[in-house]
Formats: C-alpha cells, structure tokens, sequence
C-alpha cells in the first residue's frame, strides 16, 4: 500500500521566548525513521508528510492509499486535530482517532468531564485563568498543577505538586504566564502511577498495563514530570504488569475500555491512571497519539515487555485501522 506518515519533529534550535519543553510532544528523527522502517519492512511504499504549513499541498500531490499519522499539530489547543481535520476534508483515510476525539483529549478538564458523566472516576479538580483569580483551594492539599492542553509532561515539574495553598498559587502563575492557557488544579492521588495501552476497535483490547515505579521518591511523593521523563533510567522502573492486587488490576482494565470507548478512541491510545488509598483507579488523562519511539515510548515498551515486537505492534495499529475503514481485515 502506499502509506503516508504525517509527524512532527523537534526543530534542531529553540527559540529564547519558548518553554524549554515547547517541543517536548513532538518526535524526533530518529522514531520517524523506526516507523518509516517498520512499514517498509511490512512491503508498504512510504512516503513522509511532515504536518505544518504545506501538509495540504503534500497530500494533495502524492495519491495515498492511508496515512499513519503520528502528527501533534501546531498551535492552540485543537493543534492535534489538523491533520485528521485535513485527511477528512481531503477523503484520504488515516490512522487513530478523529478530530473531535483528538481535540477533547488534549483538552484536559474536557476529558475528565465526559469521563465522570460516563461513571469512571477522576480526582477532583478547578481551573484559573491566573495566579490573581487562584484566591481559595475548597479542598485538602496536596494538589498538581498543570497546563489544560498539554502532552508528554509539558509543564509539568516536581514542583507541580504543591503542599500549600502558596506553592499552588505559585505554580498557576507559573503555567498560565509560561504557557498562556488556564492552569488546572487536581487533587493529588498519592498512589501508584499506572500507564494502560489499548489497540482495536470491534472490541478493542487492552495490550498491556505498566507501572511506573519510582526510585528516588516515595509514590506517594511521585510526580511523572518533565525531568523525571528525561531522566526516566535513573529515576523510574518500569513493572509490566504493575505489581497490584487482581481485583485492582481487572478494575483498571475496565476503566480503560470503558473511557476509551466514551472517548471515542480509534486503533490505538494509551490511558493514564492514579490508584487512590482505596485502591480506586483514578482517571488522569487519555492520549489517542501516544509515542511510538522503541525502547522510549510507554506503548512499544509494554507492548515489548508483553511479547509484542515493534515491528507487530505497527501492524497491529496499520491492521486494525484498515480494517475499521473495510480496506482489509484485522
């Protein structure tokens, strides 16, 4: 088939009036080229489409037969609904998720909204246009502060959680000034941090759950930041599966499923979940675009740890969306 991959890569410079982690949600080079090289592998003729400015023109003059699209987009917090909003437009079928789900993910407190009205639980939470308007905490701290629309760990640091009213007030200033989006603030979930990776549609199925383990803090102290992802070798263990009782374990399961289905989710997603002191899976986020870097990525790393190749865990997402637009069967 003739395959397209619409990505982004990190720019080689940053600019000086950007977050150091501006970039962090897009790819580098190097896991285009695993992709690219996994689909060759599997006889497909490939062609890149780096999402931006000209991706119109690209797909416009390169007959496709889908796209694998891995793109974050640009801009705003609908960036990683462009291109599928692109690909509709132009009647070129795709990998993942749709516009709307990719919009309503990236968006945090969206997320959790239609995530609780469906019944699965997530901590609580408000949202602050500024530092200013962050005038009371109505419940118990500890809580972590975060950007509304953001991925991969962006803005997020260990001082993210904050044990005081203060620290918080600090860290909504923080993010609303560096990153010009509303800070949301959360409840703190003090438990085990656990990652579950989902694939299909007619049903979907869950291909692994992994749990973050810490080194250097207590979990109940653990934040999933930016310089915990950076440094994740010394800082963080990966368990595959979590070391979690059973009934625990068949709960996070069907939360998973569940949310992914409320969701809207297409071919592959990865779930993120805090376990509470009642041993209750608490709805983080959801991320319809999760990395697919071998020996990187939480995906392709459970799914390995599960005994699916990377070079199968492509096929698998490649099959299962073919096989939703009745190309071919999963």
């Amino acid at each position: 088939m003739r395959v397209g991959l619409a990505y982004n890569v990190k720019p080689a410079d940053l600019p000086e009036h950007l977050p150091e982690d501006a970039f962090e949600e897009y790819d580098s080079e190097a896991t285009v080229g695993h992709i690219c090289d996994a689909l060759l592998r599997l006889g497909h003729d490939v062609r890149r489409l780096p999402a931006g400015a000209r991706f119109l023109d690209a797909v416009r003059e390169s007959p496709l037969d889908i796209v694998f699209n891995i793109a974050e987009g640009e801009g705003g917090r609908c960036r990683e609904a462009h291109v599928p909003a692109v690909l509709e437009m132009l009647g070129v079928p795709y990998v993942g998720s749709d516009p709307l789900t990719l919009a309503v993910t990236l968006d945090k407190p969206v997320a959790k909204k239609l995530a609780a009205h469906e019944g699965f639980p997530t901590p609580a939470f408000r949202t602050y246009r500024s530092a200013d308007g962050f005038t009371e905490w109505p419940l118990a701290f500890p809580v972590i502060v975060k950007p509304v629309f953001e991925g991969s760990s962006k803005g997020v640091r260990l001082s993210s959680r904050a044990s005081d009213f203060e620290q918080a007030r600090e860290m909504v200033r923080f993010v609303t000034e560096t990153y010009r989006q509303e800070a949301l603030v959360e409840a703190f979930v003090p438990g085990a941090e656990v990652t579950v990776g989902i694939l299909g549609n007619d049903p979907p199925r869950v291909a692994g759950m992994m749990e973050i383990v810490p080194k250097t803090v207590d979990p109940s102290e653990f934040v999933y930041s930016l310089e915990v992802k950076r440094d994740w070798e010394n800082r963080v263990s990966y368990r595959v599966p979590p070391a979690l009782p059973g009934p625990v374990l068949s709960r996070i399961e069907r939360n998973a499923l569940g949310i992914y289905r409320a969701l809207g989710c297409r071919d592959f997603s990865r779930i993120d979940f805090r376990i509470d002191r009642e041993g209750t899976p608490q709805f983080i986020e959801c991320n319809p675009l999760p990395g697919l870097s071998p020996g990187y990525g939480d995906l392709p790393i459970m799914a390995e740890r599960m005994g699916i190749p990377y070079l199968s865990l492509i096929e698998e997402i490649l099959s299962h969306a073919l096989a939703r637009l009745g190309m071919a069967p999963a």
